[in-house]
């Protein structure tokens, strides 16, 4: 599957130039529902945010989007369009996607006491579910055990591209100063098999496009 990261220009470049993404932690998602349920008994979510602590230690995950179009992911996770949106291409049994909901999923005590996997595809089913409003991004995640990553820098962790995420896309916002060589510097050697594009705002709808005017893009 084709999936996408929006990332500001600096950091954009530098996992370009890096060959890697860096991997979010439970902790340090925006959204405070991630891994959150439904309960009215205190002592269920005692366990839940034990849990959460616990998870934050050795798993963590990607965020991609399957549009790149959608203007608001520009405006808030691209720079307001001054940034860019770098595409994989990812194998689906890899990917999760996430399920939008309007009320917060209850507790499985059965999954909750299982084996191991029980319980892990319990938790990974609550933090692939989100609340509605964030249907826009049309998310899908990537979960990654951090303590299989072979990189770490102060304590942040890396997943370098690879074969099963492999790069193939780089759209640069229609706010960004980027040239095209400054992708293909970064990219180096492999940047004859990435497709480098710049964005434009539609004509007739709230979408962004390819700017397909070379002239405009040197």
């Amino acid at each position: 599957m084709r999936v996408y990261h929006f990332i500001d220009e600096k950091w954009g470049l530098d996992n370009i130039r890096r060959q890697r993404l860096k991997v979010a932690r439970i902790s340090d998602l925006n959204d405070p529902f991630e891994l959150e349920i439904a309960s009215p008994d205190p002592a269920v979510r005692s366990v839940f945010r034990r849990t959460k602590a616990e998870l934050n230690e050795w798993a963590g995950l990607l965020c991609f989007s399957r549009d790149w179009r959608n203007p608001v992911q520009w405006a808030h996770y691209a720079d307001r369009h001054r940034g860019m949106c770098l595409g994989f291409d990812i194998p689906d049994p890899f990917l999760t996607p996430v399920v939008y909901r309007s009320r917060l999923l209850k507790a499985d005590m059965i999954a909750m006491n299982g084996s191991d996997d029980k319980q892990w595809e319990f938790y990974k089913k609550v933090l692939s579910t989100k609340y509605a409003h964030w249907k826009y991004e049309n998310e899908v995640r990537l979960f990654i055990r951090i303590d299989e990553q072979d990189t770490m820098i102060k304590g942040l962790f890396f997943k370098a591209f690879d074969r099963e995420m492999d790069l193939k896309e780089v759209i640069v916002g229609h706010r960004s100063e980027l040239l095209r060589r400054d992708l293909v510097d970064a990219i180096g050697e492999n940047a004859a098999s990435v497709r480098l594009r710049r964005g434009r705002l539609a004509f007739n709808s709230y979408r962004v496009v390819t700017q397909r005017n070379s002239a405009l893009w040197e």
